[in-house]
């Protein structure tokens, strides 16, 4: 399969950068961080010339301090809560079967559709638009930010329209009041021109529980609107549920995890001072996880199961499978398998 230069190294770069995300997640400390930040003043975000600072909005992982101040190292200067009705949430960013499925996104929101009635995604029932924490960053912190989302070939900085909301708010306003400021943002669109992996379906993939706590962890460190913070908790994560995707996990990991790792080695001795890397290993990246997700389709998820939903415990008949069964009660009688106690605790 061929790919133009620019695509590849966009979807290449992108792709590093879920690895970076991937890694930075599964190596984080539990060690809290818990920042006493300014509240970012009025005469910063009414400026529209100030070249000393930047004014970051961070709506995924980079909520938690955990991630933003521990793995990648950031020191806001100050921070504000923000409604910015133009975005939606989205978990549309492929990652790694079985593992990470998928990462935060955002897409411009049409403000004049009617609220989804999807009763399937929890993940597309909130309709106010999207919510997050405005940081304000130096221009270095800024690159550093950049770098660590795979460089900025397939992100688009952008700037969007944000409405200050006030900590300890129980309900988001859809029709903000006031004056908006403006913030830079990293915003990947589901385009073909975009050159990034895509999966068929955007919503389909479920993030993991380790992912979905960054976030919810991050949003009650800033104390985001209730209703937000309900909207969060609600989305479901993906959970292995039997034995075969267990098996599936291992084996998957097995054969593509040198693979990725080599990727993580290489690319972080290879990347210049912005993150970028070269075009030859971001054609490389591309085509590895090209092969990666080629795998999981073909084979893996017929074999093993689903690696990005979580699926039940039933088998095609309507009847339980009792040799595929991890982590739930056998229906009827109501007992765990022995086995289940040991694989339940490592199956997140």
């Amino acid at each position: 399969m061929a790919f133009p230069q620019a695509e590849t190294l966009s979807s290449g770069q992108h792709l590093y950068g879920s690895l970076q995300e991937l890694w930075k997640i599964q190596t984080s400390s539990s060690a809290a961080v818990h920042p006493e930040l300014p509240q970012t003043s009025s005469s910063r975000l009414e400026s529209t010339s100030n070249e000393k600072t930047i004014l970051y909005l961070a709506y995924g992982s980079n909520l938690s301090a955990q991630t933003f101040l521990g793995n990648r190292g950031i020191k806001p200067l100050s921070a504000i809560n923000a409604h910015i009705p133009s975005l939606s949430l989205t978990f549309d960013l492929p990652g790694i079967p079985y593992i990470e499925p998928c990462f935060a996104n955002t897409r411009y929101r049409d403000t004049n559709a009617p609220p989804p009635t999807n009763d399937d995604y929890h993940k597309d029932r909130w309709h106010k638009g999207l919510v997050g924490v405005v940081y304000e960053v130096t221009p270095e912190d800024y690159r550093t930010i950049i770098a660590t989302e795979g460089g900025g070939a397939s992100y688009q900085d952008v700037i969007v329209p944000c409405y200050t909301l006030p900590p300890g708010l129980k309900t988001v306003d859809p029709e903000p009041k006031g004056s908006p400021f403006m913030a830079h943002t990293l915003f990947s669109p589901r385009s073909s021109d975009n050159g990034r992996l895509q999966r068929p379906d955007p919503s389909y993939a479920q993030a993991s529980a380790r992912y979905m706590k960054l976030i919810t962890d991050g949003g009650e460190e800033h104390s985001l609107p209730a209703d937000y913070m309900a909207f969060l908790y609600d989305i479901r994560s993906y959970t292995i549920t039997t034995y075969r995707q267990k098996a599936g996990q291992a084996l998957f990991l097995a054969v593509w995890s040198p693979f990725l790792l080599a990727i993580l080695g290489l690319g972080q001795k290879l990347a210049d001072g912005d993150g970028r890397v070269p075009v030859w290993f971001a054609k490389v990246t591309a085509l590895i996880f090209i092969g990666m997700w080629g795998s999981y389709d073909m084979l893996y998820k017929k074999a093993f199961g689903d690696g990005e939903r979580t699926i039940g415990d039933m088998d095609e008949d309507g009847d339980e499978d009792e040799e595929n069964r991890i982590g739930r009660p056998h229906r009827r009688t109501g007992k765990m398998p022995d086995a289940t106690r040991l694989l339940s605790n490592t199956s997140s």
